[in-house]
């Protein structure tokens, strides 16, 4: 297993030339004249007839694509992604912030996702084309197949515009100064853990009540889509001639269930746990805007709208490593899980 670990760690810079590699031939593809816009703040700038190109070769929009993507990989290597028109900061910097806040609500919406929906369909197997199987299995379908924008702005609305409940954003205006004060030290950049950090309970709690409605409405939609893989191995592994072996000679049904069923109906589940928590950290994009959350799926989205080309090779950069990482964790929870599996 190490040596499979070292070869996957191996390849990780290969993997991420690669894809910025694409991505950067991509943007490069859309000419000088559009490049520029990642680097001109003002159209003042552009009010000359010949400012356009002597900006261009100010900032070396005109060399070959090669040359260009050599000096920005060399730069990355340095730690300098480039600036980010949208963050108004280096892209590094602004990514970093704003992943906190993604983040952040990736361990409160995946703690419920995985618990619930590992529980559930146990039980829903368990129990199959019983009431309570059913039950689970509506319930489960809804939260698949119902949009996460309309979700959210559902819940918005009943939650925040009629019974003031659970504001949008990230904390409340008055906590929003305390956290800008002097006296606010800043350490993880994630609202909940900083208040705590500096002993602030009724911060973290105010933070804490701007994130239900988003952690609900994640845990929901993600947690229907678990239950169901779940549901679908469980299903598979109770049928097999070992379960069958074990309940005639008489074993007890909650370990036939605990003990030789889940285990190996976890493998597949594991694959799916590990996709959750890759798109959790992605960013939500519809979930954020909705809820007005400045996490990190926001900020590039932004970055799309408004241009912003090297924000938005950056962000290709950071996920393409939490990828292959994410998949590396999953495959060795393989061999953890299943000791018949043995990673080559």
């Amino acid at each position: 297993m190490t040596a499979y670990i070292i070869r996957r760690l191996l390849l990780l810079p290969l993997i991420l030339i690669g894809v910025t590699l694409i991505i950067f031939a991509m943007i490069w593809a859309l000419g000088p004249e559009r490049l520029l816009a990642s680097y001109v703040k003002s159209p003042e700038a552009l009010k000359t007839p010949d400012a356009a190109q002597r900006l261009i070769r100010k900032y070396g929009l005109d060399q070959p694509m090669p040359v260009m993507y050599a000096k920005w990989l060399w730069n990355v290597v340095r730690g300098d992604m480039g600036y980010s028109l949208v963050g108004k900061e280096p892209v590094a910097k602004a990514i970093a912030e704003r992943f906190t806040y993604t983040f952040e609500l990736a361990i409160y919406a995946f703690i419920p996702v995985v618990l619930v929906a590992i529980s559930l369909g146990v039980i829903s197997a368990v129990n199959h084309n019983k009431f309570i199987d059913q039950f689970i299995r509506v319930f489960a379908l809804i939260g698949w197949s119902l949009p996460d924008f309309v979700f959210g702005l559902l819940l918005l609305w009943i939650f925040y515009a009629k019974l003031g409940w659970f504001p949008p954003g990230m904390v409340s205006p008055e906590y929003d100064l305390v956290m800008r004060s002097a006296e606010w030290h800043t350490i993880t950049h994630m609202p909940t853990f900083d208040a705590l950090l500096n002993g602030r309970f009724d911060v973290f709690l105010d933070a804490l009540r701007h994130m239900i409605l988003p952690v609900i409405t994640l845990a929901y939609l993600w947690w229907a889509y678990l239950l169901r893989i779940t549901r679908s191995s469980m299903l598979e592994v109770l049928r097999k001639d070992y379960i069958r072996t074990a309940r005639a000679k008489g074993v007890p049904e909650k370990i036939v269930i605990n003990k030789h069923a889940k285990r190996n109906a976890l493998i597949p589940v594991v694959t799916v746990a590990g996709g959750t928590v890759i798109g959790l950290l992605s960013g939500t994009v519809i979930i954020e805007s909705v809820y007005s959350r400045s996490g990190i799926g926001r900020f590039l989205a932004d970055a799309a709208t408004q241009l912003d080309y090297w924000s938005i090779i950056g962000g290709a950069l950071f996920f393409s490593f939490l990828l292959v990482i994410g998949n590396l964790i999953v495959d060795v929870s393989y061999a953890i899980i299943d000791p018949r599996i043995r990673l080559q």
